[in-house]
């Protein structure tokens, strides 16, 4: 998984996983279009985020649309 700084932040979609749009429902509601936009079915993808613990959540997000969203902290 990678969790930038802020100094490190490129182009692209950027969540603060300390402020409000790092809480887990905007998370998914975030993978939730990034998945529509790539015709992508979300329902494996939802329960597999929330198989497990908020760090399981990060981590799926990042194996699916890593290369689209910067999570920071």
């Amino acid at each position: 998984m990678t969790i930038k700084s802020r100094k490190e932040l490129p182009d692209g979609i950027h969540i603060d996983l300390g402020g409000p749009a790092g809480n887990a429902f905007n998370l998914m509601a975030i993978s939730k279009d990034i998945a529509r936009q790539l015709g992508k079915d979300f329902e494996p993808i939802q329960k597999e985020m929330m198989s497990g613990d908020y760090d399981n959540l990060l981590l799926v997000m990042e194996r699916e649309f890593g290369s689209f969203v910067t999570l920071y902290r």
